[in-house]
């Protein structure tokens, strides 16, 4: 009699840890071969014109900045070859200007010994009226000789701190020194409106003296009281024979200084008027109409206040 045995059903093999990591690292390679051949297949998509392109492209990114210093470079080249040229011709005409520039002998004084009789404010204004003249006599077609007399007080020490290069100013003399010890008392003319006489002609042998004052007609009259009381000449420019005026005959010290200017250039006493006056004086030709309600007065322009002068 046979004995049967009975069988057990067979369990699955156990797999050891190590082979299990095998296993995952094979699959993680097929991953990886399959995600590299994708690339692969990306790269063999891509033509050698789109590659071409790319690197190009590339190539223009990392070219930015130098560009960007080339056109500058070019730009600053051309400015400065402008900036040459423009300084060669105005070179060219200055010297083609200063080539008919003839000086006149003429003198022509600024007499500065008002000084207490104004507010610093209004010696302010003078030296601006003063900077003035120097700047249209530096350009002149004729430009006079230039003095500054009895300098000092407020009017330098405004000059000091506001306008230090006055020291090195050219064509000008200034002086602490009073007129009357520098010219010859036969040959000083003073310029006032208050003189009964009428400048018709300048005489390039006189010194014309203007009075240094901004006073608001505070102080009326006094440069020809001067004038008399020292026993020298005196006028006043011919501004009634030419002008209507809608605004005092008084004028600034620059105005009467470039009307002077004006006239030894033209020669011609009605166009040195209406070449320098400002419109706010309401000048117009003498003999004309002239609307007083057409021309209103203007506020008065810093540095352009009435002085004692015509």
């Amino acid at each position: 009699m046979s004995s049967e045995v009975p069988t057990e059903n067979p369990s699955p093999a156990e797999v050891p840890d190590d082979a299990e990591e095998k296993m995952n690292s094979n699959d993680s390679k097929d991953e990886k071969g399959e995600t590299g051949s994708g690339k692969a297949e990306t790269a063999i998509v891509m033509s050698k014109k789109q590659m071409k392109k790319l690197m190009k492209q590339k190539q223009w990114e990392e070219q930015k900045d130098l560009r960007r210093q080339k056109r500058k470079e070019k730009r600053q080249k051309r400015k400065l070859e402008r900036q040459q040229l423009e300084s060669n011709n105005e070179g060219s005409a200055r010297k083609r200007i200063r080539r008919d520039v003839v000086p006149s002998t003429l003198r022509l004084i600024i007499d500065c010994s008002f000084d207490n009789l104004m507010a610093l404010k209004d010696v302010k204004k003078l030296h601006k009226q003063i900077q003035r003249c120097y700047a249209e006599n530096r350009k002149a077609l004729h430009p006079v000789q230039f003095y500054l007399t009895s300098h000092g007080g407020q009017l330098k020490n405004n000059m000091n701190e506001n306008d230090k290069g006055w020291v090195n100013w050219k064509d000008i003399h200034i002086t602490s020194e009073h007129y009357n010890e520098l010219m010859k008392k036969e040959d000083l003319v003073y310029l006032t409106s208050d003189s009964p006489e009428v400048l018709n002609e300048l005489d390039e042998t006189k010194a014309y003296v203007i009075g240094g004052l901004v006073d608001h007609n505070h102080h009326k009259g006094v440069s020809y009281k001067k004038a008399l009381e020292q026993g020298i000449d005196h006028a006043q420019l011919p501004l009634g024979n030419f002008v209507k005026m809608n605004s005092r005959k008084v004028l600034a010290v620059n105005h009467v200084f470039e009307i002077i200017l004006s006239y030894l250039e033209k020669r011609d006493w009605k166009e040195a008027f209406f070449s320098v006056l400002p419109q706010r004086k309401g000048a117009s030709p003498l003999g004309e109409a002239n609307d007083a309600s057409k021309c209103e007065l203007h506020e008065e322009e810093a540095g352009e206040d009435n002085s004692d002068n015509d």
